[in-house]
């Protein structure tokens, strides 16, 4: 029952830092985090990595004299799920898994929250026995089980059968009025909402709604690939592509020009935005939502996949009271990431730190961000000659696009600012040259620049199905491998299960090239060496590469020989 959870007065954190399993400036980092964040300051703990999820749980259960139970081996009728709400299960942490008379076993991460157990009490109209469970653990079990009941099949036969909805047609000129009703009905409605809910349960970064000439697809982007989620019926792409652009707030009567907007949704607990792409094709409108996951946002720098003196030479460099940054690779390789968690690591009271993005995509507190907008002249050149009369310390720049912007950064870099940006290459070395080739002089590069950063990601190997996988020795040693590397490590892939919705990968880790510029490397600049002589010279001073970085993921298990094969090129 309630009655024996014991009322602890002093907070987890404080309980931690006196049993001295945290120190005080992991507990004040840890209090800053959950300031900008609203997390409960164990799963802030958790997710910076000072406590592990087996001791937290271990110490509360303690603290609280409540027994600890291993949800993620429970199969909980959905009748008990049923006796509280959603709402109430994702906000205060807390699920039911059991009933035995006229008492109810709850697993909470907090067992200490007397009004909650009282409410939950109220609802339930039974006593409450409070088990101890892990954060990580309860929210795994709330997306497993608190899913909607409906599925595609049920809606899109509910679609199907409503005369209303089937009558659009892909006619160029459409009644706008008739198109809004259209977009409102309630099957239309539940389709989208059910989309935009299972992308947030399967963690997908975009999806993609897709018009073509005899058909329409809904695709998923999870852990960096697309996958085909279903295919609505045809004449239904004006009414669902309407209904998104209704809660974007776009302008649903205009279809020949682009169009980009915002949604917020609430769901589980906590809100999610979706960044809404309009874009007219042959066949209608392409709409695909970019899913901002707050929470899901790693800043950590520990945690991003920096091998040791990767990290150590990164931590330096962000340190350094003046100079640049620059972090480059493709589209979705993590770059937003690692800057944010470089912002994260600085952001303190005594710095003042400004950002141009394009786009905003999460706000932190205590940092300015700006968003660009090129149709009124705010581009990242004129929001940079704004920075530098604003008294700045830190200063972000979302990408260095062309000579304006990558001049004022330089400069900006050497008068006593540091300057975080990104570009677009391949490897480390060759922002070098592409910083050349946009214009700005050698000695400016050369003097400016402290550290370039390369980096891809490639999927994690799912730990619920990993097996051994046998790969032949020509294989590893096409890959990169050293002849006495071999046979010291195990290869492993994904056999594919209900928890990698049976891709075999889980969650995606970063491949790092860092390449620090040690003063062999600022002469090279000075002297207009090429790229791989650069990179010759890098290798031999310690860098690795993005190649070797994923053959120690590979070593390490974390991931697969294809994923090593597909991130990156052979040195």
């Amino acid at each position: 029952m309630a009655g024996k959870v014991r009322f602890v007065a002093k907070k987890i954190g404080e309980l931690l830092l006196q049993e001295g399993l945290i120190s005080k400036e992991q507990l004040d980092r840890a209090l800053n985090e959950q300031h900008q964040t609203g997390e409960r300051i164990g799963g802030v703990l958790l997710k910076l990595g000072f406590v592990s999820e087996e001791m937290l749980t271990e110490f509360i259960a303690k603290q609280y004299s409540a027994p600890q139970v291993n949800i993620a081996k429970l199969t909980v009728p959905k009748d008990v799920l049923g006796l509280i709400p959603l709402d109430i299960a994702a906000k205060y942490q807390a699920v039911p898994f059991g009933v035995m008379g006229t008492t109810v076993n709850v697993a909470m991460a907090d067992p200490g929250n007397l009004f909650v157990i009282d409410d939950m009490r109220f609802l339930t109209r039974k006593n409450i026995q409070v088990h101890v469970a892990s954060e990580p653990a309860i929210k795994k079990l709330l997306s497993q089980f608190y899913a909607p009941d409906d599925n595609f099949d049920d809606v899109l036969g509910m679609l199907k059968e409503d005369v209303d909805v089937d009558v659009i047609e892909t006619a160029e000129e459409m009644d706008l009025s008739f198109l809004e009703d259209a977009a409102e009905q309630a099957p239309v409605v539940k389709l989208v909402n059910l989309i935009m809910m299972d992308a947030i349960r399967k963690q997908a970064s975009d999806i993609h709604l897709e018009p073509y000439e005899k058909l329409m697809r809904v695709r998923f982007r999870i852990d960096g690939v697309l996958y085909e989620i279903m295919r609505p019926p045809l004449q239904l792409k004006n009414a669902l592509i309407s209904r998104i652009k209704i809660m974007a707030r776009l302008d649903i009567a205009e279809r020949r020009l682009p169009q980009d907007g915002r949604i917020k949704l609430k769901a589980k607990g906590r809100e999610m935005d979706f960044r809404v792409s309009v874009l007219p094709t042959l066949f209608g409108e392409k709409v695909v939502l970019r899913l901002l996951d707050k929470s899901g946002l790693q800043l950590d720098m520990t945690k991003l996949g920096f091998e040791e003196l990767q990290y150590k030479h990164f931590r330096e460099a962000i340190y350094q009271p003046f100079g640049m940054v620059l972090v480059t690779g493709p589209t979705g390789s993590g770059k937003t990431t690692t800057l944010y968690s470089a912002l994260s690591e600085l952001n303190k009271l005594s710095h003042n730190i400004s950002t141009a993005e394009d786009p905003v995509e999460y706000n932190m507190v205590g940092i300015n961000q700006v968003q660009i907008h090129d149709a009124i002249g705010l581009n990242f050149a004129n929001a940079l000659r704004s920075f530098l009369r604003q008294d700045p310390d830190i200063i972000m720049v979302g990408e260095v696009r062309d000579f304006e912007t990558a001049e004022i950064a330089v400069k900006a870099a050497l008068t006593g600012h540091l300057v975080l940006s990104t570009l677009h290459t391949n490897d480390a070395p060759s922002t070098i040259n592409r910083l050349l080739n946009m214009g700005v002089e050698s000695f400016l590069v050369s003097s400016a620049v402290n550290l370039v950063i390369a980096q891809r990601l490639v999927r994690r190997v799912c730990l619920e199905c990993r097996e051994v996988e046998d790969v032949t020795h020509e294989t590893l040693l096409d890959l990169g491998l050293r002849e006495d590397e071999l046979g010291t490590f195990e290869c492993f892939r994904g056999r594919g299960c209900a928890v990698c919705n049976d891709t075999g990968y889980r969650g995606r880790v970063a491949l790092y090239e860092v390449m620090p510029m040690h003063e062999q490397i600022r002469e090279l600049v000075l002297m207009g060496a090429s790229a791989a002589e650069i990179k010759k010279e890098s290798i031999r001073l310690g860098m690795i590469t993005l190649r070797r970085s994923g053959i120690n993921k590979l070593k390490a298990g974390i991931t697969s020989v294809e994923e090593v094969i597909r991130s990156s090129a052979k040195d």
